[in-house]
């Protein structure tokens, strides 16, 4: 039982296998910082370019990052932000769009 005791050292922060997964890794801080950004720049309408394409290349990424995760932190992580990707690009889209309400 002595075993149960022993911190994890290996691995990174979101890696509870043990493995560093660099990919996932980034894939995860992309999907974030683009969610965060997307759903920031939502809320004033004159922002909504901003909003819907980082919205959607935040939706790319973490989707792709979803596909190939590995740990349930890593997808915790990537499922906030896909959230907050898809609610800035739907409000983005909403104000204007992609491509300025052409």
């Amino acid at each position: 039982m002595a075993q149960a005791l022993r911190p994890n050292t290996a691995g990174g922060l979101f890696a509870t296998d043990g493995k560093s997964h660099p990919l996932q890794d980034t894939l995860l801080a992309v999907t974030l910082v683009l969610g965060i950004t997307a759903f920031v720049t939502a809320m004033f309408h004159h922002l909504h370019l901003l909003s819907s394409w980082t919205g959607l290349v935040g939706i790319v990424t973490g989707a792709y990052g979803q596909w190939i995760s590995v740990t349930t932190r890593e997808r915790f992580g990537l499922i906030v932000g896909l959230g907050a990707a898809a609610v800035g690009f739907f409000l983005g889209m909403a104000h204007g769009g992609l491509f300025g309400g052409l």
